[in-house]
């Protein structure tokens, strides 16, 4: 049994873990460097070598994302727990001019909610079409609703909408394959997790990995 290494710092740690995912990974040199923090960060979240192999990064999306930072973009969130995941002061610190109005959910909207129930649709879709004129060049991160996913590429595809950057991570069985695949026909800078698995967590690390390269 291998000695617990009681020792360690908390940075000792996550660069030793950056060093053995690098050995068990292996060569990554065909990785643009900024991407390579990215699937690096995934996979050191998940623990997760094969991870990797589920991403799809399109059209240089943390060079669009850090473009849209600098320029102090809103980030849409489609759940709660990515917006209290969101480190506001590690954002302020490469990106000072970042306040909380700048992090959206509408999520627990009173009149979110009471047009999902009204209507009988999801409160993430209903929040997904509240912020639509806030889309244009956002960063939006979905760690939940595949629903929301969706809405938000069906604006894309017709009505030419365009976010600066899509981070598509909703995790679950039903919805969830069918709107990933949606989001890669669209146009746009994004990082999608294929496959059912996804989440809140993930959604957030790939935001925090993109300002690791600022």
């Amino acid at each position: 049994m291998n000695t617990i290494r009681w020792e360690m710092s908390a940075e000792a740690i996550e660069q030793e873990s950056f060093r053995l995912i690098e050995q068990e990974y292996g060569s990554h040199e065909h990785l643009p460097p900024e991407e390579w923090r990215v699937i690096r960060r995934l996979i050191h979240t998940t623990a997760d070598i094969s991870i990797a192999d589920s991403l799809y990064l399109h059209d240089s999306p943390v060079t669009a994302g850090l473009a849209a930072l600098r320029s102090g973009c809103n980030i849409i969130c489609d759940s709660s727990m990515i917006r209290s995941g969101l480190s506001l002061p590690r954002l302020q610190k490469v990106f000072p001019q970042y306040t909380n109005e700048n992090i959206v959910c509408c999520i627990h909207d009173a009149d979110v909610i009471a047009r999902a129930r009204h209507e009988g649709r999801t409160r993430a879709l209903c929040a997904a079409e509240k912020v639509r004129p806030l889309l244009e060049g956002s960063i939006v991160l979905v760690g939940n609703a595949p629903l929301a996913l969706a809405r938000i590429a069906r604006y894309i595809l017709e009505e030419n909408v365009r976010p600066a950057l899509v981070i598509a991570m909703p995790v679950g069985f039903v919805n969830v394959i069918e709107s990933k695949a949606l989001i890669m026909r669209c146009s746009v800078p994004q990082i999608v997790l294929n496959g059912r698995r996804g989440g809140s967590a993930l959604a957030v690390a790939t935001l925090h990995a993109i300002t690791e390269n600022a």
